[in-house]
């Protein structure tokens, strides 16, 4: 019989589904889930575009029958609130008859909070709640950033020389970084619901901020202006860096450009994660990736970062830093 000990790996991969749906489930959470039989995965899912169907249905579709008396390992709690879009997660898992229901995290969306697990509970079910809770969180970090901050999760990108410039003194920029960073760079817009940069990355560079990776050039995410200048045609436009609040179905914000946009979204503490991609090059006299942030001690600038990978894609180095709890 499968014990508590084989947990943490179910839900690992779990939350590892849960990634297949990140920045194409609009406001919705990007769930994972894993029904488990036999020590055998007998059904997968993950939330689908746009929100449907949710992750437990789409694996109990593919468990049929043999989601009865099996475990269920869902990253977030089963939605227990009515939509016209479906029944509730939570009564579809009590219609199988599943032996346990294990759950990462509880949703904090109120209409769900704990009344998922209360259901299930409430029908003979047993329930498991925290089970890599804070791996599931992260992973869906933009859908609690959006219930718990009412904004998107903001991620920084900088792709920068050794010497921290963005471009040479003239703004020349292609390419500081070589081919594998530029690849995992579109690989993040293509997991992101919206892509921002400032003016002055748009009159300078034009950029198509599109996904140029074979089989994903349909996950282009949706274009944000902030500032004053005219944005091209199907593109948002934003006055003000708080005003990302303001951008409906976006959980996921990727912020491209320029220096001053960087810096404007540090100074208002908007940033969430940072990615710089360095090059092993030496610019000296180039242009700098963040413009003054205001910053009046040295003492404020510690304690504001933790690093969470490092890795290396070619001869570039890729830094990912959270920021501190």
């Amino acid at each position: 019989m499968l014990g508590s000990e084989n947990d943490a790996t179910y839900m690992a991969a779990a939350i590892s589904l849960s990634q297949r749906g990140r920045g194409r489930t609009g406001s919705n959470p990007n769930v994972g889930c894993v029904i488990v039989k036999d020590n055998r995965i007998v059904g997968r899912g993950w939330t689908q575009p746009g929100g449907r169907p949710h992750a437990e249905a789409m694996a109990l579709e593919q468990a049929g029958a043999a989601a009865k008396g099996a475990d269920i390992y869902v990253t977030l709690e089963p939605c227990a609130h009515q939509s016209k879009r479906g029944p509730t997660c939570a009564k579809s898992l009590i219609a199988v008859e599943p032996r346990r229901v294990i759950v990462a995290s509880l949703d904090p969306d109120l209409r769900t909070h704990r009344q998922g697990v209360d259901i299930l509970g409430n029908a003979g079910i047993s329930v498991s709640v925290g089970v890599m809770e804070q791996s599931a969180k992260r992973a869906m970090a933009g859908f609690f950033s959006r219930l718990e901050r009412r904004r998107p999760f903001v991620t920084l990108k900088l792709a920068l020389s050794l010497d921290g410039c963005i471009a040479m003194a003239n703004g020349t920029s292609q390419w500081i970084t070589g081919q594998r960073a530029r690849a995992h760079g579109h690989l993040e817009r293509a997991r992101s619901d919206a892509m921002l940069v400032g003016s002055g990355t748009l009159v300078t560079d034009k950029p198509s901020l599109d996904v140029r990776i074979t089989g994903l050039e349909d996950q282009s995410p949706r274009r944000v202006l902030l500032g004053s200048a005219m944005p091209p045609a199907g593109w948002s436009q934003i006055a003000v860096p708080s005003a990302i609040a303001d951008l409906s179905d976006a959980n996921w914000l990727l912020i491209e450009g320029g220096a001053s946009t960087a810096a404007s979204f540090l100074e208002a503490d908007l940033v969430d994660r940072l990615l710089l991609y360095r090059a092993p090059i030496v610019i000296g006299g180039g242009l700098p990736s963040i413009r003054d942030i205001n910053l009046t001690s040295l003492a404020d600038a510690h304690g504001k970062w933790n690093r969470i990978d490092c890795r290396n894609l070619g001869n570039d180095m890729l830094e990912i830093y959270e920021r501190a709890a």
